[in-house]
């Protein structure tokens, strides 16, 4: 059976904020794997403004099976009013990876 993994990308204003939402996300399962990387400046429309920030930003990697589940964690923990969460398809990763990948965030 083929994993169809996914990246997901959320992004935040702080590095600790950044870590805590990795390490909620790979402890629950929801991911395999998170990365945070930061600063980035962000440029942006919000409220009728042009905004810029410094953000940090995650990348979880996770499973089609377990999206759901991964966005409705990133939304329940993030502090921002409307976060960014964008899942990208894995076209190609290697069978070992997507095994692994795919036995950790099996539900338990």
């Amino acid at each position: 059976m083929t994993t169809l993994a996914l990246t997901v990308l959320t992004t935040t204003d702080s590095p600790e904020k950044a870590e805590t939402l990795a390490r909620g996300a790979v402890e629950a399962r929801l991911a395999a794997c998170a990365q945070v990387s930061g600063p980035v400046t962000s440029v942006y429309h919000w409220q009728r403004a042009i905004e810029t920030a410094e953000e940090w930003q995650v990348v979880f990697k996770t499973t089609e099976a377990r999206y759901e589940d991964l966005e409705a964690h990133i939304l329940a923990a993030h502090d921002y009013e409307t976060p960014e969460i964008i899942a990208t398809p894995v076209v190609r990763a290697s069978s070992a990876y997507l095994g692994w990948l795919g036995r950790e965030v099996a539900h338990p």
